[in-house]
């Protein structure tokens, strides 16, 4: 009994009784028609198109920072979009410029508890995680913005991702 390559309802006669498609004559030796498919049976779906919209790939940019920013601005399809472009190199300078502030508010936050003797350390301990929340949030926001296609130029950082992408 063959089945339906459209469908895969059986089908006595050269056409499906179910969508009325053609049904293909059996193979010779080997099992297989000319198309691949074995005979009788339904081809396999062709492969789903790889890949993600721009605004996914522009968000995901974001997620880990250098890593996915690096990724991104490596992976085929997205290193010629300019809009992934942009929020990936955006997203590098972003964390690169976190890290280098971090290092300059330890250096300096250690520097001034030396000189007033600890006081400056307390001060030290209420800012640090006010400057960690707003680095959350800004990082939040910048991603929700790529999802929502909007572009999202931050001041010293965003001029050197245009001129990069």
């Amino acid at each position: 009994m063959a089945f339906c390559v459209q469908c895969g309802a059986e089908a006595p006669g050269n056409f499906c009784p179910r969508c009325g498609a053609s049904i293909a004559e059996p193979a010779a030796a080997g099992g297989y028609t000319a198309s691949g498919a074995q005979a009788g049976y339904a081809s396999p779906p062709p492969a789903a198109a790889a890949g993600m919209s721009d605004n996914t790939a522009s968000a995901l940019c974001y997620l880990v920072g250098l890593v996915t920013g690096i990724i991104f601005l490596v992976m085929a399809p997205y290193n010629k979009n300019k809009t992934v472009r942009f929020h990936a190199f955006q997203s590098i300078f972003f964390h690169v410029g976190i890290i280098v502030a971090m290092i300059g508010l330890t250096i300096l936050g250690t520097f001034l508890s030396l000189l007033t003797h600890g006081l400056a350390g307390l001060l030290t301990l209420v800012l640090w995680p006010l400057f960690m929340l707003a680095i959350f949030a800004l990082w939040l926001y910048l991603m929700w913005a790529a999802y929502n296609n909007k572009m999202v130029v931050l001041p010293i950082v965003g001029p050197l991702a245009q001129k990069q992408a």
